[in-house]
Order: structure tokens, then sequence, then C-alpha cells
């Protein structure tokens, strides 16, 4: 399927591997123009160098930045001022019991994974409305879904997010700027895998029975492979999914019991 979007430009956000790099590859498979950003240069560049040789016909742009501060934020926007489609990704805070957060670990998540997309996002979308064409997807959680009690930093930053979006998602679309999140479970990427090492660890059991367990524990018998998800992330930007806006698309393997 032609999405339509050749010759766009996107800023994707935490692309030097796993699930934003996923989205950063479907969309340069699409012909898509891609500034990439991260925290690890050196990861960075194996990264934009990979897609520059599977896709020499599009711009691949590299910007090595922490996209949670100002600094970060201002640096890849220079990058790409003007872009067609936004992907909105950060890394998680640490889980814990809430009774040992303070005002500053409170701060901090929200900063990473509520207010940073909501400035990429102000930036952005006055422009998108302009040009009548704009495609912003915000990389969130299962957790928003299904609530992880040892997840608190980020059920309450993430699902802030997704409230701010729902009022927002519904003024845009008349201008064919559309705003959704995709919401991962279990995918195989490095986090899902440094995670079960230190479960793995704690338990005194080998890596590979942790990976094991949980796969069985999943509907779909195993995790999420990035580049599934990479091509939700595609699909929701392309031409033709202008009718879709305010959505929260939940990719875990059917992990959630629920109907709606």
């Amino acid at each position: 399927m032609d999405l339509g979007i050749k010759g766009r430009r996107a800023l994707v956000c935490a692309s030097s591997k796993g699930l934003g790099h996923a989205c950063a590859a479907a969309l340069a498979a699409e012909g898509v123009h891609v500034t990439m950003t991260a925290r690890g240069a050196e990861a960075l560049a194996k990264a934009a160098a990979e897609l520059r040789r599977l896709y020499p016909e599009v711009e691949i742009i590299e910007v090595a930045g922490d996209i949670t501060t100002p600094e970060g934020r201002a640096a890849a926007l220079a990058a790409c001022p003007a872009p067609d489609i936004l992907i909105n990704n950060a890394g998680g805070p640490p889980p814990g019991d809430f009774r040992n957060w303070g005002r500053d670990d409170w701060i901090k998540a929200l900063d990473a994974n509520m207010l940073t997309p909501i400035e990429l996002i102000k930036a952005t979308v006055d422009g998108m409305v302009e040009r009548h064409f704009g495609r912003i997807v915000n990389i969130t959680s299962a957790a928003v879904k299904a609530p992880i009690d040892v997840l608190g930093l980020s059920n309450g930053a993430r699902t802030g997010l997704t409230g701010f979006v729902a009022g927002l998602a519904r003024k845009t679309v008349r201008h064919n700027v559309t705003i959704n999140a995709l919401l991962p479970g279990p995918f195989d990427t490095d986090r899902l895998r440094s995670v079960a090492a230190a479960q793995a660890k704690a338990a005194g059991v080998p890596v590979q029975q942790i990976l094991r367990t949980r796969m069985a524990e999943n509907p779909a018998g195993r995790f999420g492979d990035p580049a599934e998800f990479g091509q939700a992330c595609a699909f929701l930007c392309g031409a033709k999914a202008g009718y879709i806006t305010g959505q929260n698309l939940l990719m875990d393997g059917g992990a959630f019991p629920g109907t709606l």
C-alpha cells in the first residue's frame, strides 16, 4: 500500500533503537525524509547510517541530544523546523513505590513523558494546520489502558498526555492534522531485555526463563516485533488516515482482557 507521504518530512524522537527506530525505518521506507534524535550519539550515528544505506533516496538527519530538555528540543526543531510528521517518544520513568517518590521524581517524569510531547506539539502543530497536513503520533504505553502498579510515574505522566491530546485532536482534524497514540505492550527491545535481565538476577534464574514465561503469558505467545509497531505508526501517518484522530491504539498481543 502506498501511504501517500513520499517526500514528507518527519521528526522522530528517541529513534536510535527500539520502537522509535522502527518508526523512523518504516517512514523512510515510505519515502519520508527523517530527522532522528537520541541521547547517544554513537548509536544514533550507526542507526542513521543504516537507514541511509537502505533508503538512499531520502534524507536522514541525525541530532544527538536529550529531547526532554529545552536545548535538545531546540536542536531537533532547528534541524527539522517544519515537520509534516511528529513522532513523540522518550524513555519511561523507573518503576517503584510511590511512597519513595518525591516532587523531583514526579517533575522529571512529567517533563519527559507529558510536557516534552506537548512542547513539541506546540512548536509544530500550527505549521501543520497552515499547510493542511499533519500527523502526530505519541508513543505512550499499554499502562495508559491498564495501569501497572509499580509504574505509577509512567501511569500518571502518560495518562496526562493522553487527556491533553483528547481535546486538541478534535480541534485540528478539520485541518487534516491528526493526533493519535500508540500504546505498546511487550515488544522485543533492548529495554524489555534489560528489565528481564534485572528480574532474572533478582530471582536467581536464567534470563531466558523470564523471557519464556513472559511470552507464554501473552495471548500471542510471543513478544511484538518492533517492525510491526513501525508499520502501524506509518499507517497512522498516511495520507488516507485523516479520519483517525484522538485514538489510542493498543498493541499488546491481546494481553488487555477488556472489550473496549
